[in-house]
């Protein structure tokens, strides 16, 4: 509501339009011949806009204004920062933010994609522990980022989007505010976001964002989607009885004590208990807990690394002999697993080839998890249904104290001796696991393209006395990081991204650095060059704010897990794979990734392609991330 009835929104901006751009041009003007910036803009003015001075506008608010409120709102959540790529359907909220709020809770980062400004939303949460904000512009803003907002769905990590929108048709500028404006914008999405809502007023927003970040944090967490109508944003509030509600302070749901008594005893009398960890941790605490019940119950568990879950080299750690395990175990405890599914079975990627399973008939399967409740009739993304002896909803994290403690009830002394001589059979097996790590890692040592182990090596030498984020996935790395790297910390590591998406490594790494600034830590990506290639404008939004990061371009030349694909369907249809790398290469031009940072304003050498090199450049990139900037090495890779 506004106490100018008669200016309203679209008169405004016809009248500001039809004036031409001047109040402050004269000051400008002597600003600039005062102090010598950085040129910006170009020298020479190019439109009419540019020489002729605007007339001086009418002031059409003098008091407090709804983005102001939506400030307030944000700031009550203790929102830190905001990313967004900048869009005129939100406009207000971005004024109130830099203006009202002084860009201080929440501080607005500048992305040049909205998918980027989401990703690092999806980053941030995973190292900080809650959520930040993205902005994004209307329709094709919401287009954009919604690749990022399935990768935090599937990852269940929290965030909120907030999409700007001038929803009522009247208020609307002939032409592109059509293209970009809708009744229900939040229908692109839903598929994939944990809630969203449409508020009809500034005290349904109030409320809507409350409950928003609630839902958001309430496992299984997940993205939730608020559209920021316009005109609620630009209209002068004209009255004060406006309330920001509480946020209700939340306990996270764990399973039921008749469930966690039943599964317990059947931990307890296995003779070869496994634990797989899936999306297990969600607090600092989380490692400590897992590592706590292992030890409880000397239990190999398996990682499925989709979180930094358990430390990697305790003992009681074989994720490296996942398969061996599975085959001993008698009683499997699954704790929100990824894809049950493809745990339990060995499943080729061969079309009408059946699946062999990877444990032994009998073999009884517990999970803890939430999975199960928020299940999308479209996206597959829950895997295939496993039969399963015993089923507990819960956050397995919230619950894994309740099961310590049943599990000690049920412990008798014939149990912990036998117990004592499994976790000791266990330690002995694990003694092992390094040499042979070792071993591998020296196959192609010296070779050029480097091999992906000697350049995880020579970052793991540089920083291995540091506190450090690994904020990328490893698959594409066969791994090495984990295998060589000590991760014993819960940040050490932020685990997949899930959904899969090409594009997260190098954008949610930088809200992982973000959220590391502040505690002094280094953020190590080692990224693919694809993945960069998704959004390299992060990199010009890690300098221009300053974000300490170093990445390490794991550059192949190639969508490298693509190119097999293709070679195995060559191979199966007996064609020769000689061909195989159509379509799938990046090259012929090789991309140069230092040249393209530096472009950027980004610390940057390579192509880095001589092993002995590499561990000289990331020390000097290193120091450049330690006095608070980015940088980045491009390192010409095996394929894997």
């Amino acid at each position: 509501m506004s106490k100018t009835p008669n200016i309203k929104r679209r008169q405004f901006l016809a009248g500001a339009v039809a004036a031409g751009p001047v109040l402050g041009l004269a000051a400008a003007t002597k600003a600039a011949a005062q102090t010598q910036a950085r040129p910006s803009v170009p020298a020479t003015p190019q439109t009419v806009g540019d020489t002729q001075p605007p007339a001086a506008q009418p002031l059409v608010t003098s008091g407090k204004v709804g983005g102001d409120f939506m400030v307030d709102c944000l700031r009550s959540l203790d929102i830190e920062f905001i990313a967004s790529c900048p869009g005129s359907t939100f406009r207000g909220i971005q004024e109130s933010i830099i203006n009202y709020g002084m860009n201080s809770k929440p501080e607005f980062l500048t992305c040049l994609h909205e998918e980027a400004s989401v990703a690092m939303c999806h980053g941030y949460a995973k190292i900080a522990g809650k959520p930040m904000a993205s902005l994004v512009h209307g329709v094709v803003g919401t287009q954009h980022a919604s690749m990022a907002i399935y990768n935090a769905y599937c990852d269940k990590a929290p965030m909120l989007i907030m999409a700007g929108n001038v929803g009522h048709g009247t208020e609307r500028r002939p032409g592109v505010e059509w293209a970009h404006s809708a009744h229900d914008q939040a229908t692109i999405v839903r598929g994939y976001v944990k809630w969203d809502d449409q508020a009809q007023n500034l005290q349904d927003f109030a409320e809507g964002m409350v409950r928003a970040y609630d839902i958001a944090v309430t496992a299984p967490m997940g993205p939730v989607f608020i559209e920021v109508e316009a005109d609620q944003q630009e209209e002068e509030i004209e009255h004060h009885e406006l309330v920001i509600p509480k946020l209700r302070k939340r306990s996270q749901p764990v399973g039921d004590p008749g469930g966690i008594a039943e599964a317990a005893a059947l931990l307890v009398n296995a003779e070869n208990p496994v634990i797989v960890a899936g999306r297990y941790q969600r607090t600092a605490e989380g490692p400590k807990l897992l590592a706590q019940l292992a030890e409880v119950l000397q239990a190999a568990v398996i990682d499925e690394r989709s979180r930094m879950n358990m430390p990697n080299r305790h003992p009681l750690n074989h994720t490296e002999r996942g398969g061996a395990a599975l085959r001993a175990a008698d009683v499997v405890l699954a704790l929100e697993p990824m894809d049950l599914y493809g745990t339990l079975n060995n499943v080729s990627d061969i079309i009408g080839r059946p699946a062999s399973s990877k444990i032994r008939p009998g073999t009884k399967v517990i999970v803890i998890g939430t999975l199960d409740t928020q299940l999308n009739s479209n996206l597959t993304n829950y895997g295939r249904y496993v039969g399963t002896d015993l089923g507990i909803t819960g956050d397995p994290e919230a619950t894994t104290p309740l099961l310590i403690q049943a599990i000690e009830k049920h412990v008798t002394a014939a149990r912990r001796s036998a117990m004592a001589t499994r976790g000791q059979k266990l330690k002995e097996q694990s003694a092992g696991f390094m040499k042979a790590i070792q071993a591998q890692a020296a196959v192609a040592w010296n070779s050029n393209p480097i091999s992906t182990a000697r350049t995880c090596a020579e970052v793991w030498e540089q920083i291995k006395n540091e506190q450090y984020t690994m904020s990328s996935e490893a698959n594409f790395l066969s791994e090495w990081p984990y295998r060589l790297w000590n991760m014993d910390q819960p940040y050490n590591s932020m685990g997949r991204s899930v959904g899969g998406g090409v594009g997260y490594t190098a954008t949610a790494s930088l809200g992982a650095a973000l959220a590391n600034k502040q505690h002094g830590r280094l953020t190590v990506s080692l990224n693919g060059d694809g993945d960069l290639m998704m959004s390299p404008g992060i990199l010009w939004t890690a300098a221009h704010h300053k974000i300490p990061i170093l990445y390490v371009i794991h550059n192949n030349r190639a969508y490298h897990q693509e190119t097999m694909h293709v070679q195995r369907m060559a191979q199966r249809n007996q064609r020769g794979i000689d061909r195989a790398h159509i379509g799938t290469v990046i090259n012929d031009p090789n991309i140069d990734f230092a040249m393209l940072a530096k472009s950027m304003g980004v610390y940057a050498e390579g192509p880095v392609s001589n092993p002995n090199d590499l561990g000289p450049a990331i020390a000097r990139a290193l120091a450049v991330v330690k006095r608070g900037e980015p940088a980045l090495i491009d390192v010409v890779s095996q394929p894997r």
